[in-house]
């Protein structure tokens, strides 16, 4: 009688192991990928007009594309399911890498206005992947209110702010620049407590904050990729390692920036602890 040898199973109790490991994980980068994360914050300013107490904004960014639900409906219901008073989208709606497909930003410009007021600015791709004057048109055909360089008031239980937004500098060489804007905003309204869309998180500490605004909100960040304990993300959209100003609240220079995660990925890019993000800004009177 042979002898048995058991050990020669424990390669294939190893592959069993290896190839459940590598299917688990796969599960967990792609539900890291698509599953929506709602976050949640509530800013405080003392410059705040009382009548904006409590005013709540949903945040958007980078959604490069990508789907959450049927044309984007999952998406849709999680953003209505906040109740949000005005929507800011901060840019990158489509990806230069993989291209425009006919009838997404109509999709999505209808699926947020039909919640409440949008407001969007331009993102770096927009630019790469060109026709952002036909874009902006087609947005503002279903009720979004592009702002290129441009600002508006809005107004709350009889109280008015000013909301501003940039392109993204990747657009004309001669547009206004952001100074510029700030300068016009100040001549016409004296010393307002205002908000400024600017895709590019990036150029806050050393441009944005030094405009005044009150609260500078921006993309661009993907939340640093790759987020890892003790840091504000691995990588940054630049390719540079343990980037800042990647997610949530950051101030200096006396103004405040808010920093969302964004939605998608750009190319061959993925999340990793990093789950797309629709950010709910309350704000708050200080």
């Amino acid at each position: 009688m042979k002898p048995r040898h058991p050990r020669r199973r424990r390669p294939f109790r190893t592959f069993l192991i290896l190839l459940a490991i590598l299917v688990l994980g796969a599960g967990f980068v792609r539900w890291d990928n698509t599953a929506l994360q709602v976050t949640r914050f509530q800013p405080v300013f003392a410059r705040l007009p009382d009548g904006f107490d409590g005013c709540r904004v949903a945040v958007l960014s980078d959604l490069h594309g990508a789907v959450f639900g049927e044309n984007n409906a999952t998406l849709f219901e999680t953003v209505a399911a906040e109740s949000p008073e005005y929507i800011f989208y901060l840019g990158d709606l489509e990806d230069r890498y993989r291209g425009p497909v006919p009838g997404y930003a109509e999709t999505v410009a209808e699926g947020l206005t039909a919640i409440a007021p949008t407001y969007y600015v331009t993102g770096n791709h927009e630019w790469a992947i060109g026709g952002v004057p036909e874009l902006k048109e087609r947005l503002r055909a279903r009720g979004v209110q592009v702002l290129s360089n441009q600002y508006t008031a809005l107004e709350r239980n009889g109280d008015t702010i000013i909301l501003a937004g940039i392109d993204d500098p990747n657009g004309y060489a001669d547009q206004k620049t952001p100074e510029a804007l700030a300068a016009e905003i100040y001549a016409e309204y004296g010393s307002p407590f205002w908000l400024l869309l600017a895709h590019r998180n990036d150029r806050f500490m050393e441009q944005y904050s030094l405009l005044g605004a009150d609260l500078v909100v921006s993309g661009h960040g993907h939340g640093g990729i790759i987020r890892l304990p003790f840091t504000d993300g691995l990588i940054s959209t630049d390719r540079t390692l343990f980037p800042t100003c990647t997610a949530g609240l950051y101030e200096n220079n006396g103004s405040a920036l808010f920093v969302t995660r964004g939605l998608g990925n750009s190319g061959p890019t993925f999340r990793l602890f990093n789950r797309p993000e629709v950010a709910v800004v309350t704000l708050r009177k200080g």
